[in-house]
């Protein structure tokens, strides 16, 4: 058991203009967590922008909102979940819809090179992205936490698994719902999670935010974690949104094994997760080549 973070920001905190890959690829495997600041600077604008365009189309279609298994989805594909007693009406966004399929800026920031230097340092020449990209917003005044979480638990799979790249859209303070990480979690295996309002999370009598360390940030910075690195996010408590934008990369040869979003999926597809195959399980290919025996 991890008990209080026993390492300060700076000691995972590198700089874009100064990043030396390989230390930065050493620091992370060490602590399953790195912050990269300023890396996402030349695409920050240009994506916040489209986030906000698809969040405001989004709050324009709040009376077509349908039940779905994850909470509400509108016509232009936003999640939504349950609102605090706080809002004045029931439903709160979680998830944008806004992906590489909608923003051309998203999905071009998944090229950066300096970024692709550092999954091969991690993953190896052989990369491929791993789901669509997502955004996500905390509404104003409340907009929803998430519990501290490994996305494991979501997502479990064969191998390294996915090098998360989650980046701040706009100046992020912990007010604000800033992104906690327990470094060296990532060495806990995947640990037993609970159903929470916004889906999976760890149980927070045991994992308490005491136990991780917050990192703030302005627009462009970029939080690296590990696929099993426990991490998550208080509410958002000013009067602005706070939008991010996540890249997940993973080698080629990868895959799911475990998919789920709640307790009872979960334990189910665990039941079965070794007849999992890479069978449809291709993203597109961002560096190097997919080889042959990947092929299922």
């Amino acid at each position: 058991m991890i008990d209080s973070p026993s390492i300060n920001v700076s000691d995972i905190e590198f700089q874009a203009d100064t990043l030396d890959v390989h230390e930065a690829a050493a620091a992370y495997q060490e602590h399953g967590c790195l912050v990269v600041r300023g890396l996402m600077k030349p695409y920050v604008d240009e994506i916040r922008a489209d986030i906000m365009r698809r969040f405001d189309l989004a709050m324009s279609l709040y009376d077509k909102a349908t039940k779905n298994p994850n909470g509400w989805g509108t016509p232009d594909g936003t999640l939504w979940i349950p609102a605090p007693k706080s809002f004045t009406r029931d439903k709160q966004i979680m998830v944008v819809s806004c992906s590489y399929m909608i923003s051309s800026a998203f999905l071009r920031s998944t090229f950066h090179t300096p970024t692709l230097d550092l999954a091969e340092a991690v993953l190896g020449p052989n990369i491929e992205l791993f789901m669509n990209g997502q955004c996500l917003v905390k509404e104003p005044v409340g907009g929803h936490p998430k519990n501290l979480h490994q996305d494991g638990a979501y997502f479990e799979h064969r191998f390294e698994g996915p090098f998360a790249m989650l980046n701040y859209a706009v100046d992020t303070s912990i007010e604000r719902g800033a992104l906690y990480v327990v470094p060296g979690s990532h060495k806990l295996g995947i640990l037993k999670h609970v159903d929470t309002l916004s889906h999976l999370g760890l149980d927070d009598r045991e994992w308490p935010w005491e136990k991780a360390l917050p990192i703030e940030g302005e627009a462009g910075d970029s939080i690296f974690f590990h696929v099993k690195t426990i991490h998550g996010s208080k509410p958002n408590y000013t009067d602005q949104p706070r939008p991010v934008f996540i890249h997940r990369y993973r080698a080629a040869n990868d895959f799911i094994t475990v998919s789920a979003t709640n307790v009872a999926d979960r334990e189910k597809a665990d039941k079965v997760k070794e007849q999992a195959t890479k069978e449809n399980q291709h993203g597109f290919m961002v560096r190097g080549v997919r080889p042959f025996e990947t092929q299922a």
